[in-house]
């Protein structure tokens, strides 16, 4: 398994993936945070705040974490290199978290750079104010539950097709629905339909507070999904 973590690593960082994937998030994030004027300006909300990025943050991850790992197995069915890799000693499942840590690795070191914000807004404290610590611990937690999350359902996605695009489609897709889409049908059906979407776990967290609830769905959907793409992926052994 950490063979198959280190490969998908590796191959990231050998082409310009990796980095782009890295410079993507941080540009965008910084110029949407910092530069364009607007709600979303930390410079202009008159706090020292960080709940713009993590309002942002996972908007842009749900077309960053499709786009990173929408060849983790549509490349190997496509080229055939999926039944050598299932030919090796290792169980579906430790394949399958094996591509799950390297890429979850990959979204991690993207998001790492983004600490530097909280130091950023020490010089944005006006007397009187106080950075809410707890809340930027709390969240930047949470993140990475929703990285869990939003990159299990991108490995399922690449499982059901052999079309890169296709898969990248069907993982926005995936991760909209259960982000966007739950919380626009909760109005309809319900305060209780809400808490199916990876958004309110996530902005539960963001409070500070860290509610085994929370890390039992986020567990859950993570798992869920990895066990699905198990499934598909047993389905191709001849």
């Amino acid at each position: 398994m950490k063979a198959i973590s280190l490969r998908e690593i590796k191959a990231f960082f050998s082409s310009l993936t990796g980095y782009l994937v890295i410079t993507l998030f941080l540009v965008i994030n910084g110029i949407l945070l910092w530069f364009i004027e607007g709600e979303y300006n930390v410079l202009q909300s008159g706090f020292a705040d960080l709940s713009p990025f993590f309002y942002l943050a996972p908007w842009v991850l749900i077309f960053l974490i499709p786009a990173v790992s929408m060849k983790s197995f549509s490349e190997e069915i496509k080229n055939g290199t999926i039944e050598l890799l299932l030919t090796k000693p290792l169980s579906v499942w430790q394949i399958v978290l094996g591509k799950f840590i390297g890429i979850f690795t990959l979204i991690f070191l993207a998001i790492i750079p983004t600490n530097v914000y909280v130091f950023v807004l020490k010089d944005l404290v006006l007397e009187g104010q106080q950075i809410d610590y707890s809340n930027i611990i709390g969240s930047f937690i949470g993140l990475l539950f929703l990285v869990s999350c939003y990159v299990s359902m991108g490995i399922l996605s690449s499982s059901l097709t052999e079309n890169q695009i296709v898969a990248f489609i069907i993982g926005v897709v995936l991760c909209l629905f259960f982000s966007l889409g739950i919380d626009t049908m909760a109005s309809l059906f319900g305060e209780w339909f809400e808490r199916i979407g990876v958004l309110y776990h996530f902005r539960s967290i963001s409070k500070g507070v860290i509610d085994t609830r929370d890390l039992i769905y986020f567990a859950s959907m993570t798992i869920l999904c990895l066990g699905i793409t198990v499934f598909k992926i047993k389905t191709l052994r001849k």
